[in-house]
């Protein structure tokens, strides 16, 4: 009994060791192409940039909108409990960008300062391709990557108030177009609005605001300057901060997974800053001050 064990255990281990040489034999699978690469990117970038290629796509340049100064209706009283209570609100006169960064933006700024590429933090995004056209707003940026490309531009991220008043207009409409949620009016979860994925920046014309401003209903949720404040609205009614938590960055606007009635251009959401997703991007800002007469 003792000499039988023996054997079967020799056999065992030769088995064993012999599994490395059987896969070197038999051939190794290629793993799939990492989709943050660089052939990747220049693949479903670059080869986008020109007019000309792929279908004659003309790069969407970047352009800011100004928004005058003077009160907004804040909040809502029939959204949820960190949009309460619905306030008057006063700010400055600001510039804002009327789209989101695009992945052509964007990728200017990783050349000229060989930041990282926007991608996901681990190694394979089943989606990542379908995001990648040239005037496709970027995805896969955390709040310091989109800090740091708006600092680049020589601007910075709008704040929780600039960003909504900038969408919402001065009247307290729920959607840039009015009172009546419509999923076709902007890039939302579903196929009515005839995109499985985000789409070109400005591609829904009621997805604009009275000050000209695009796609805050839908396309990307957007990082803004703000950490998150949960009951900012009760804290304060005359500042864009209150009581601070430096635990998460918040985001605005809907995106294109979105859906269900939470999607007022008054709803607030948060995650932590580093955090990078298919559903995330940005636009960019600037102060009256920090511009002057200069056309931006």
């Amino acid at each position: 009994m003792d000499g039988r064990f023996k054997l079967v255990f020799l056999v065992a281990i030769l088995l064993l060791t012999g599994l490395p040489l059987i896969g070197i034999l038999n051939g190794t699978t290629q793993p799939p192409d990492d989709p943050d690469s660089e052939h990747v990117v220049t693949r479903n970038i670059h080869d986008n940039l020109t007019p000309g290629k792929e279908g004659d796509v003309a790069v969407v340049e970047g352009e800011m909108v100004r928004v005058p100064a003077g009160e907004f209706v804040r909040g809502t009283n029939g959204g949820g409990y960190n949009e309460r209570p619905e306030n008057i609100f006063h700010l400055d006169t600001f510039w804002i960008d009327k789209f989101e960064i695009t992945n052509h933006q964007y990728f200017e700024f990783v050349e000229s300062t060989n930041h990282r590429k926007p991608g996901p933090p681990s190694r394979y995004a089943r989606n990542l391709v379908n995001l990648r056209g040239t005037n496709q707003p970027v995805a896969y940026v955390s709040w310091p990557d989109a800090k740091a490309y708006c600092e680049w531009k020589g601007t910075r991220l709008p704040t929780e108030a600039e960003w909504e008043k900038a969408m919402r207009g001065t009247d307290g409409r729920t959607w840039p177009w009015g009172e009546e949620l419509a999923y076709d009016s902007s890039n939302l979860g579903g196929v009515q609005d005839g995109f499985e994925f985000t789409a070109p920046v400005g591609s829904f014309p009621r997805d604009q605001s009275i000050f000209g401003v695009f796609d805050g209903a839908g396309n990307l949720m957007e990082w803004v300057e703000n950490w998150y404040v949960e009951q900012l609205y009760a804290e304060s009614t005359g500042s864009d901060s209150a009581t601070m938590s430096k635990t998460y960055k918040t985001l605005r606007g809907g995106g294109y997974t979105n859906r269900g009635i939470d999607l007022r251009i008054t709803t607030r959401m948060f995650m932590v800053p580093d955090f990078r997703d298919e559903t995330i991007g940005f636009r960019c800002a600037r102060s009256e001050s920090e511009i002057g007469d200069k056309k931006v």
